[in-house]
């Protein structure tokens, strides 16, 4: 099998900041990691090299230094890793996202064989859009699955592959042709540490590295900040809530007893709304 995962290099969530005055996010001296999510979705295309034969080849997007992300990628135990980096890409949101990376796995299906599958995390921590993998499956036409907690089984034979997808109403079965996308939530399995082999072949691997010519974009306006639609207007941190916490005396009362009585001595009309909507008048 041939597995393409699409990972981003992203700020640490723990340690980013936003200026006072700007209201920007001020990523200087702020590390950088590979996106959570995408580590999950990293894990299940090892398991199904492991399992069934193959290769994982890794797909970034971002500036020259994402090659940190994608060796680190690889000591995990991926095959190949491809870089996708060039100033026309610079300020894409999801729509220019998708366009760039969707013709960067094009490419990679010309040079190094068509995928069975592409994966990618359900989501990343600093766009939280959600919005990333849905957009490649829909400009490369492949059947997706989406929110996926579990992946019961692939038939390479069948060309199948079935796995459980978390809903709002429960848990759904779901059972699609390969090729399809498959976006990954998180703790649906547990990332591996990765072999000395591995770490060793890392550091000296050959990251395939592509401009936007190299990886056959056509159409530059649709790549980055010109193809974008969507504007960012303000970054701002929430401001701290005035009202401070309250510390509730039990006082050898039941805890919710307790509880009951400061919130309706807090809210006196709460108490007489809520014997209203109990008598119906």
């Amino acid at each position: 099998m041939h597995i393409v995962v699409c990972i981003k290099q992203v700020p640490d969530s723990a340690q980013i900041r936003v200026h006072p005055v700007t209201n920007t996010i001020m990523r200087q001296g702020v590390p950088t990691i590979i996106n959570p999510y995408d580590l999950f979705a990293l894990e299940a295309a090892l398991q199904l090299r492991d399992k069934f034969g193959g290769e994982v080849t890794v797909l970034t997007m971002g500036p020259p230094s994402a090659e940190d992300s994608l060796r680190r990628a690889l000591t995990y135990g991926a095959d190949r890793a491809v870089l996708l980096t060039d100033r026309f890409f610079a300020g894409a949101d999801t729509l220019a996202t998708t366009y760039a990376l969707a013709t960067a796995i094009r490419k990679i299906s010309e040079t190094f064989g068509a995928p069975d599958i592409v994966f990618t995390g359900k989501q990343t921590i600093d766009g939280d859009t959600a919005q990333v993998g849905p957009g490649i499956a829909k400009r490369l036409g492949l059947l997706q699955l989406t929110y996926v907690a579990k992946i019961n089984e692939v038939d390479p034979v069948a060309r199948t592959i079935e796995a459980e997808r978390r809903s709002e109403g429960g848990v759904q079965v779901l059972k699609t042709k390969l090729p399809c996308l498959v976006t990954m939530l998180e703790a649906t399995n547990e990332i591996r540490r990765g072999a000395m082999a591995d770490a060793l072949r890392a550091a000296r691997a050959q990251i395939v590295t592509w401009s936007a010519k190299d990886a056959g974009v056509e159409d530059i306006s649709k790549c980055g900040l010109k193809g974008s639609p969507t504007i960012v207007k303000r970054v701002f941190a929430p401001s701290a809530r005035a009202e401070k916490a309250v510390f509730v005396d039990f006082a050898n009362r039941p805890p919710a007893e307790a509880l009951i009585e400061e919130l309706f001595k807090r809210q006196p009309k709460l108490e007489a709304e809520l014997i209203s909507s109990a008598h119906g008048f």
